[in-house]
């Protein structure tokens, strides 16, 4: 089993070093820690289990360090800064592995710029030495690229001449989208092996700036001094400890603090049941710094994190998440106007981007996504956002009979409309509603009002609204027919439909490429026996289908 949880005592391949205002981050990768056997993780290059770790040093940083304004990569090696992916581990790994593993590091690149768009928290990459592929990806998920200018460093995107595949984690759209590399020139760097270094990787903006090796030192911490100065991050503030997660794990159950899992393994369904919190928020922002990670909303972003990420890697076949919610609708509203409130301090900041990039999981999520609101339920502000990030949504009309619980309501909130975007850059009512401003507008004059099945159904917030006598029988057909589609059909399918709207850098690279990295990572060109994944550094030249499909 995969397990996304980790701490810095156990990182075999990162190593934190704080000197605030700045943070360095050091690669390190220990060759003989790889997630499995069968290979060694060479000259600095990865597999899932370092970018576990840096995944994890991100989170460290931006929730334990508010003192930290800027971040520097660097390499722990001499003149080798990343040699991208191990080409070994992707020779031998699964189909589905090997477009996770892309999937994550893409989620985790991501991140960094997050953080650097949101949190105050800059990233500076000091590339040492040679940054080919997977490497110069990293570099490239940063703000500023400081490329050491000896003769021989140098950045390269290989993928293409080497191994038949693409740049998986976002380097093609980053040239041109993000560090707005002229297309002709882009296309020169990515077919040359021996990629580009010294003056002119700057004149062709793959990198920021080179410096000779002798003044190398000296003007990263000069370029950090001063890329920390703009940012907002308290200098006085305490961190908040992010302490491992406890969870209890059966064959068919899931059990956190906030969520739980129930796992069909015949209908191929896995039910997630978020609870709602079990006391009002704290009066002030003390109150919130006392529960740390126990305070509801972090503790909810962190376990359904952790959660989706197992079933991804973990439980390939089970191809319908369904959600459902439990609680006092009235505490979520509390909980999601203190947020709101206090979104102007730096840890609020940090949840509530927290949750963004948590519901964004659910988004790129190869799943099929139901909601279920049924009596009892909460869906309402931040927990109503699951029902704008599902395929569909089936709320209960009326109540079961014996169950005398009021009938189910959904509530927005002002949360709705802004504060959780999606990769295409807009809310999911605005995703929601794009030929439909009249409804967006709507919708916003309900906010704080709460919505029955009938009302709800009305504004176009649900899909369907079945009543207690066909509730049982319609819910079941809806998952025995998905459990009968094709997964790979519903996979395209369902990630067509759910980013209408502008295309963005992120969703290029969720959409666009890592669907082409999907079908390309299935051709013998790249995966056969003669292809190059299984050729390289055997000495022996790939052989290639020459045919264009």
């Amino acid at each position: 089993m995969i397990d996304f949880r980790t701490v810095p005592e156990r990182y075999r391949h990162w190593r934190i070093d704080i000197a605030a205002p700045i943070a360095t981050l050091s690669m390190d990768v220990d060759e003989s820690a790889g997630l499995v056997p069968g290979y060694e993780l060479k000259l600095n290059s990865y597999d899932l289990g370092v970018d576990i770790e840096l995944y994890d040093a991100v989170q460290r940083l931006r929730f334990e360090h508010p003192e930290v304004r800027t971040v520097v990569i660097q390499s722990g090696k001499d003149k080798v800064f990343c040699s991208g992916a191990n080409i070994r581990m992707l020779g031998i790994s699964a189909h589905g592995h090997k477009v996770n593993f892309c999937k994550f590091t893409n989620e985790t690149r991501n991140a960094i710029e997050d953080a650097s768009e949101f949190s105050g928290q800059r990233y500076l990459c000091a590339i040492n030495g040679t940054a080919a592929g997977g490497g110069y990806e990293l570099a490239a998920a940063t703000d500023y690229l400081m490329l050491v200018d000896d003769g021989n460093a140098a950045v390269s995107l290989p993928e293409v001449p080497l191994l038949a595949v693409l740049p998986g984690t976002g380097g093609l759209t980053r040239l041109v989208d993000k560090r707005k590399v002229r297309r002709d020139l882009a296309d020169v760097f990515c077919t040359l092996e021996e990629g580009i270094r010294g003056q002119r990787a700057v004149d062709w903006r793959l990198v920021d700036e080179t410096v000779a090796r002798t003044a190398f030192d000296q003007r990263i911490r000069e370029k950090a001094e001063q890329m920390a100065e703009s940012s907002d991050r308290p200098n006085d503030a305490k961190g908040v400890s992010l302490t491992p997660i406890d969870r209890e794990i059966s064959d068919d159950n899931m059990a956190y603090s906030t969520v739980r899992a129930q796992l069909d393994r015949t209908a191929r369904v896995v039910t997630i049941v978020i609870e709602g919190p079990p006391d009002a928020p704290p009066s002030g922002i003390d109150g919130m710094l006392e529960q740390g990670v126990d305070f509801w909303p972090l503790a909810l972003s962190r376990e359904l994190d952790d959660l989706l990420l197992h079933l991804r890697f973990n439980e390939a076949e089970l191809g319908t998440l369904l959600f459902k919610t439990s609680g006092d609708a009235t505490a979520v509203a509390e909980f999601d106007r203190y947020l709101r409130d206090n979104q102007e301090h730096w840890l609020v900041r940090e949840i509530l981007l927290y949750w963004k990039r948590t519901l964004k999981r659910v988004d790129y999520t190869s799943r099929t996504t139901f909601a279920l609101v049924e009596p009892g339920s909460c869906f309402t502000g931040l927990l109503a956002e699951l029902l704008f990030s599902v395929d569909r949504s089936y709320m209960l009309e009326g109540q079961f009979d014996e169950d005398q619980r009021p009938p189910a309501t959904i509530q927005l909130t002002e949360s709705n409309f802004g504060l959780f975007a999606m990769g295409n850059g807009l809310t999911r009512l605005q995703t929601r509603f794009l030929g439909e401003p009249d409804s967006l507008a709507a919708a916003r004059k309900l906010t704080g009002t709460e919505l029955d099945a009938v009302a709800a159904l009305d504004a176009g917030l649900i899909t369907f609204a079945p009543d207690d006598i066909d509730w049982e029988d319609e819910i079941r057909l809806l998952l025995e027919e998905r459990a009968s589609f094709s997964p790979d059909s519903l996979t395209g399918m369902e990630a067509n439909l759910r980013f209408a709207g502008p295309e963005t850098v992120e969703t290029k690279i969720f959409g666009r490429l890592t669907a082409w990295q999907n079908w390309i990572f299935q051709r013998p060109n790249a995966v056969g026996e003669s292809g190059a994944l299984k050729s390289y550094g055997t000495g022996k030249r790939p052989e290639y289908d020459r045919k264009r499909v």
